[in-house]
């Protein structure tokens, strides 16, 4: 920081590396830390309502057991629930911890969760304000991420989507630092004259960020297999940067050297870490005897040999399961919904409902959990996706690339197959990506710290209204997002849009 506070307009690198970070570290860490304290309290406030009669609700049922198992057993499953264990198993043994803790009950196996969407709240504000060099614009991310009602519910479930959009974030996160890095390297090889010793560029050296954005990777993979498009993702992203972070240094031949310099690196930290991480967190089912298909193949090649081929053909016998999970036309999901409705989140999902609750003054009550995007954000996300694609390719700002590009990543791949059965909440690693989608559009809107008075207060009361309508937005669906008892009429004025009902 401090170097960057010396340099000057002369400076040949200042282009490379673009607008330092504000100088307000300490208060910087104190606004993310404040929210993430705000977001909890939101988060963990009566986390163990509602049950089904103190069982699980909706798609609990397949995973609180079987991190149950896990408890029981040693961190492995030996006993499908439901029929069916169709997702590794980092997730469950996570969600045990919460069981260990606070038993088998809503708390236990909602905790971790509501701890890692807490975290999420950190992280944003974190990224926010590297993207936008605004602890302000930080700040309005966390606000943003607290009130949007789908991380909000996911945070508070017994699912696996908020664990995935964890690390997801997380590998956002340490892409971006890798690219900060990347440049803060380069200038000083400007600065120290030896840039272009080689017509590709100098040698990085080993880069800790981008391999724990393998980790990070690796770990959302050992959440859901969704996370392989981000691998894609990120992975492509950070090939450009590095080519264009080299021309920017005046590199002779940037392209050719990333490609010599950068690729085999970078597949090394994105594609075989993650492998890698992905296989270390099946350590408990390699340990075990009686997990769920561990002897599946007796003999094969090496030493190991039999159980990597059992993984395997149990993982294929769990993409079967995916790719034949459709719909039946006689038969659908009252809540299934496909890929182009999600972006406004126009068929949210019912997790709960109980119409024989008390204590809402009437004598017949509602108590309900839906899983709604806030519309003051999600309804956005067409104009958000627009503006970014224009500034992304007309403006090759690369902020709105790395946000666009992740979004897409939790979208598009669930056009592949428009058969499979297919939900709303599929959505929530994505739904961070929409929220720094907003806040990039909401910087210019602001100004820049040395416009003048006029242009600038005006730019925040424009953005404080927005803020304002989103958290009001927020308040009145707090209702149905958390199970509170209420009467029909307030019930009926929550369901704003037809598709909104059974």
């Amino acid at each position: 920081m401090a170097e960057e506070a010396n340099r000057t307009p002369a400076d040949p690198a200042a282009s490379l590396l673009g607008k330092p970070m504000p100088t307000d570290r300490l208060r910087g860490w104190l606004v993310a830390g404040a929210l993430a304290v705000i977001g909890g309290v939101v988060r963990l406030q009566n986390l163990g309502y509602p049950t089904s009669n103190g069982t699980p609700v909706f798609d609990e049922k397949h995973y609180t057991p079987q991190a149950w198992q896990m408890l029981r057993n040693g961190w492995y499953e030996d006993n499908p629930g439901y029929e069916l264990t169709v997702h590794p198993p980092l997730t469950k043994q996570l969600m045990a911890i919460g069981e260990w803790l606070f038993g088998y009950n809503g708390w236990g196996w909602r905790f971790t969760g509501a701890i890692l969407g807490t975290l999420m709240i950190l992280m944003i504000v974190r990224i926010a304000r590297r993207l936008t060099r605004s602890t302000l614009l930080g700040a309005v991310a966390g606000v943003l991420m607290i009130s949007d009602g789908v991380l909000h519910l996911m945070s508070r479930m017994g699912m696996l989507d908020i664990y995935i959009a964890f690390f997801i974030l997380a590998a956002f996160g340490c892409v971006l630092l890798d690219r900060d890095q990347m440049r803060q390297r380069l200038a000083i090889a400007m600065r120290e004259g030896w840039v272009n010793d080689s017509v590709y560029g100098p040698r990085i050296g080993f880069r800790w960020w981008r391999f724990a954005a393998g980790v990070s990777l690796g770990l959302a993979c050992a959440s859901k297999w969704g996370g392989l498009y981000w691998i894609a993702a990120f992975g492509l992203m950070t090939v450009i940067w590095d080519a264009t972070a080299r021309r920017s240094a005046g590199v002779a031949s940037p392209w050719v050297g990333a490609l010599r310099r950068d690729l085999l690196p970078g597949l090394w930290a994105l594609l075989v870490i993650p492998v890698l991480v992905y296989l270390g967190t099946w350590w408990a089912w390699f340990a075990s005897e009686t997990a769920i298909d561990r002897h599946l193949v007796t003999s094969w090649w090496g030493p190991f040999g039999p159980a990597l081929r059992s993984l395997f053909d149990y993982s294929a016998n769990v993409l079967n399961f995916h790719t034949h999970l459709v719909t039946n036309p006689n038969d659908p999901h009252a809540w299934e919904s496909k890929p182009w409705t999600w972006p406004m989140g126009l068929r949210p999902m019912l997790f709960h409902w109980d119409g024989t609750t008390t204590g809402c003054g009437e004598q017949s009550c509602v108590s309900a959990t839906m899983l709604i995007g806030t519309p003051a954000m999600w309804w956005l996300a067409f104009p958000m996706l627009a503006w970014g694609l224009w500034r992304m390719f007309g403006k090759l700002d690369w902020r709105y690339a790395a946000v666009i590009v992740a979004y897409l990543a939790g979208l598009l791949p669930w056009f592949i197959n428009l058969d499979r059965q297919m939900y709303f909440f599929y959505m929530t690693p994505a739904s961070a990506f929409l929220i720094l989608g907003l806040v990039l559009p909401l910087g210019h809107i602001l100004g820049r710290a040395d416009d003048g008075y006029e242009r600038r207060g005006t730019g925040l009361l424009v953005v404080a209204i927005y803020v304002g309508l989103v958290v009001a937005n927020f308040i009145w669906l707090w209702p149905i997002l958390n199970g509170d008892s209420i009467t029909n009429a307030r019930w009926q004025a929550e369901l704003w849009l037809p598709s909104w009902r059974s």
